[in-house]
């Protein structure tokens, strides 16, 4: 059997070159997303890329079981060297075909390993634009490559993508979404 699978390796980088030029002074700045920061974004885009990759290993626990709501983000010392590492981890963690198949979790949430790669995927991409909004730098998404993968397994009603794209949230248009941190 033959199916798609996507790299998420150019979107993290470029999620990694625009958090690399964020300036300590505009760690406090607005973003399009009402009342964070962008080290709050930048907390949400560490906190996510760590629960999606370790959705796609398959290593469910705190990082998988905590919803976005339930902390509000923030950034440690360490960020400029963490950040870059976990979306190097993230993008490596989804070559693997094994996060592609059954169950996994993020979120809270337990949705197919397919799902998980095409949510952690719309996650970097809208963030991304946020973060080079509040930024003021240029911002033009890398699409994620598709690539097939072939298994002696009988093929399956639907390909990876096939199932990513026919959840629930992709049947609807597209809507501009921010996490807030606060519930209600």
């Amino acid at each position: 059997m033959t199916d798609m699978t996507l790299d998420l390796g150019p979107q993290t980088r470029v999620v990694a070159r625009l958090a690399e030029a964020v300036t300590d002074e505009q760690l406090s700045a607005p973003t399009p997303c009402p009342e964070m920061a962008v080290r709050n974004l930048l907390g949400h885009l560490l906190g996510l890329s760590v629960a999606f990759r370790d959705a796609g290993r398959k290593d469910l626990g705190a990082t998988t079981d905590t919803s976005p709501e339930a902390v509000e983000p923030d950034i440690g010392p360490g960020w400029r060297e963490e950040l870059p590492k976990v979306l190097d981890e993230l993008s490596e963690v989804w070559r693997d075909p094994e996060a592609w198949t059954g169950m996994t979790r993020a979120g809270g949430i337990d949705l197919p390993g397919a799902v998980a790669a095409a949510v952690a995927v719309d996650e970097l991409v809208i963030h991304a634009w946020d973060l080079a909004r509040a930024t003021g730098q240029e911002y033009a998404p890398t699409p994620p490559r598709c690539r097939r993968r072939t298994t002696s397994s009988s093929p399956p009603s639907t390909t990876p993508l096939e199932a990513a794209s026919s959840a629930p949230w992709c049947r609807s248009p597209p809507v501009r979404h921010c996490w807030t941190g606060r519930s209600g």
